[in-house]
């Protein structure tokens, strides 16, 4: 059984003008989440600047989901790091938190071979009973993890069970799925691209764009599931807009001025991260009304 099908919101981490954690407005952001459909909460990626947290907060941070979330709907922890060790810390206190599931992004910087990519994430899922998903997003690693790695891990490591793709690359994803042969759970990483995906055999997305259209977001997966495809391509299309503004800066930076033009303020984000330029900020704001989610 799937971990979650429909969209998980990729969850941003809110934080006071001190840099610390704002767990107040935290819990008043997943109550919204689950409020409004969302099928997943992925906590602590990479639109949760995670890069930024210590590995205490890391983890605080997902405790604090776990315990916030209380069952209602699944939790997935971003575990992965450049280190295998450290991933396999970090997933195996995510399993202690009660997660029930792992998301694992490929190691960046010292961008591993395919073989080494095979043994980082074996090691890493032998360390944990929970399923894990490898998140593929080679314009921030500087590594592809190649189809044929994708599908041998899901096939020899029984726990490791599919993977975010977001390569942006349609083809690629094809391959994919059709060497997989049904044994790779596929997961969209691109908010511009989740009806491709569903089309190709997969389950959702997880999702930047759900942060500040979390119904929307449910509704363009749950009405391709239903067979509406027409009603889920309108979403699609209509998003494109605002989930290229969305990109228009390094995310999670547009989509925390996002929310707080939605008058949902998540606080600073943390350096190296820098404030939204004016004009791309305009440019955000008219997308947002364009798709009717403006404050709210």
């Amino acid at each position: 059984m799937a971990l979650f099908k429909g969209a998980g919101v990729a969850i941003v981490t809110p934080f006071h003008q001190d840099g610390s954690v704002n767990y107040e407005r935290f819990a008043e952001l997943l109550e919204y989440q689950i409020a409004n459909g969302t099928d997943a909460i992925i906590v602590c990626g990479t639109t949760g600047e995670s890069s930024t947290l210590s590995h205490e907060e890391h983890l605080d941070v997902i405790r604090y989901c776990v315990k916030q979330v209380n069952g209602r709907i699944p939790v997935i922890g971003g575990t992965g790091s450049n280190c295998t060790e450290t991933a396999v810390y970090l997933s195996q206190e995510a399993e202690k938190a009660g997660v029930d599931g792992l998301l694992v992004v490929s190691p960046y910087y010292n961008k591993a071979t395919q073989n080494g990519l095979y043994y980082h994430y074996k090691t890493i899922a032998n360390s944990v009973s929970l399923p894990m998903i490898l998140y593929n997003v080679p314009s921030r690693t500087g590594t592809n993890i190649a189809p044929e790695t994708v599908v041998r891990l899901c096939r020899e490591v029984e726990n490791i069970v599919g993977v975010k793709e977001a390569s942006g690359n349609i083809s690629q994803v094809a391959r994919l799925m059709s060497l997989a042969d049904g044994c790779v759970e596929l997961y969209s990483g691109n908010d511009d691209q989740v009806v491709p995906l569903l089309a190709l055999g997969g389950l959702g997305v997880i999702s930047v764009l759900s942060n500040v259209a979390p119904r929307q977001t449910h509704d363009m997966c749950a009405r391709f599931f239903e067979g509406d495809l027409a009603g889920s391509l309108k979403i699609q299309l209509d998003a494109i807009p605002l989930v290229d503004a969305l990109f228009c800066e390094v995310n999670p930076i547009p989509v925390k001025m996002a929310l707080k033009l939605q008058g949902r303020d998540e606080g600073i984000l943390r350096m190296p991260l820098s404030e939204m330029e004016p004009a791309h900020a305009e440019k955000l704001e008219k997308a947002m009304k364009e798709f009717g989610i403006g404050k709210g």
